[in-house]
């Protein structure tokens, strides 16, 4: 770590720094929500297209995650050379023509190509996000700056799972699609013409930085995949997004089929209970971990460890719990199996403020975009790419087995590789401790 808690340089973060990590956090919240909003949108959009749930695992993760992966490294390539806050704002606006030309879509292939688009032009968002972040706050205070920004998308499901519902229920799913460019265009315009870009590296000129020689895109990626505790801490971030990313697309439509929900009250309930629940997960272990990290580097593997474990011990009783109910509140069934779902989603969140962080101080300022944007990829992949994929393919195949009870036993089977990621912390934290959790310079 180059900047240590007592010798960071004389720099404040002010009101400007707060501001414009909750602009940023609202951009990543809208664009979040255009991926949490299919989870409605599933039986929707089977019925009008006539297709299956492979198909549909498809057009929420595929058909996003390779283009989002094939352009991850080129815009994390242009984070690192042009001005980040002119590019997000070009993003914004290009986010929003896209996801409101998915509303448009006349055919299944149609929409497959949009969201192409979509993710095309949400490629640079996290990593840009992620690298303006680190220059806004020191080590020290970074991961519960992280964990706000990362809260944002997961207090945001409210509005894509129960509102999103509610919409597309009355309203038709094209329609929540139109909804959610409008957003976008405003925030497009905030970035232009309001914000400027802070300088780079601002935390990290304890001694003189001198910027590493422009490398092509495969050396660039070859040389911060030659990191081990870099490499390590991706690879576990990317299996943890299989696993997360498949019980956020379906467990809506679980819920529906396996405890008899109606579409609005699942939406509802996976949005309100998952998302203040996770939300308020991701907010302490972002705190919690600044505030052991000054005491031990250590803690910023520890805490993923930790909540993994505890995620792993909620959600089985979660998936296999029966159909019995905990309470009404109106004529909202609430079933008992909520609460597990609940401490579930408090606790999947623990890594990802740390382990963001972590990231940000294994590589020198100059090539943050790019390391965000290769550990964008493999999540993406992974995460949005295959888990809903998988998810489909496996709830397919047990149909003959289980019936309507088939994803219940799908989305158990996706989530073992969890217990793999467990391991490659462990990994990271062996590999980390050798460079003082920071990058050799």
């Amino acid at each position: 770590m180059t900047a240590r808690a007592g010798l960071l340089p004389p720099a404040r973060v002010g009101w400007g720094s707060h501001g414009l990590l909750l602009l940023l956090a609202m951009v990543f919240a809208d664009n979040f929500v255009g991926r949490q909003i299919l989870a409605v949108m599933v039986e929707p959009i089977k019925s009008e297209f006539s297709v299956s749930d492979t198909a549909i695992g498809l057009i929420s993760g595929l058909a996003f995650a390779a283009v989002y992966a094939l352009m991850g490294l080129p815009a994390g390539r242009l984070v690192d050379r042009m001005p980040r806050i002119r590019l997000l704002a070009m993003s914004c606006l290009l986010w929003a023509l896209a996801t409101m030309a998915c509303g448009l879509a006349g055919s299944f292939l149609a929409l497959a190509f949009a969201r192409m688009l979509v993710a095309v032009s949400e490629s640079p968002t996290t990593s840009a996000s992620l690298s303006l972040i680190a220059d806004l706050y020191p080590p020290q205070r970074r991961s519960f700056a992280i964990s706000c920004f990362t809260a944002a998308p997961t207090f945001s499901s409210i509005i894509g799972l129960s509102i999103g519902a509610w919409v597309v229920e009355h309203y038709g799913w094209r329609s929540a699609f139109i909804a959610l460019g409008v957003p976008a265009l405003v925030f497009s315009a905030i970035l232009a013409l309001f914000v400027r870009d802070p300088q780079r590296g601002r935390w990290d000129v304890t001694q003189s930085h001198t910027p590493h020689a422009l490398l092509g895109m495969g050396a660039e990626a070859r040389k911060l995949w030659a990191l081990p505790a870099y490499r390590c801490l991706i690879l576990a971030g990317g299996l943890t997004t299989l696993s997360s990313y498949a019980i956020g697309m379906w467990n809506t439509s679980f819920l529906v089929r396996s405890h008899g929900l109606s579409l609005q009250h699942a939406g509802l309930l996976a949005g309100v209970i998952c998302g203040i629940s996770a939300g308020i997960g991701g907010l302490f272990s972002g705190w919690l971990s600044d505030r052991l990290c000054r005491r031990n580097p250590h803690w910023q593997v520890s805490i993923p460890i930790f909540g993994h474990l505890a995620a792993i011990c909620a959600l089985v009783p979660y998936l296999l719990w029966s159909d019995s109910l905990l309470v009404r509140l109106g004529d909202v069934p609430i079933p008992t199996a909520m609460l597990w779902c609940a401490l579930y989603a408090f606790f999947a969140v623990w890594w990802v403020a740390p382990s963001y962080n972590l990231v940000t101080q294994l590589v020198p300022p100059d090539r943050r975009g790019s390391a965000m944007a290769l550990q964008t990829i493999v999540s993406t992949l992974l995460g949005v790419g295959i888990g809903p994929l998988a998810t489909g393919l496996i709830s397919d195949m047990l149909l003959p087995l289980f019936g309507h009870e088939s994803l219940r036993y799908a989305l158990l089977l996706v989530n073992l590789p969890v217990i793999c990621s467990v391991l490659l912390l462990m990994r990271t934290a062996s590999h980390a401790s050798s460079t003082g959790y920071g990058h050799g310079g």
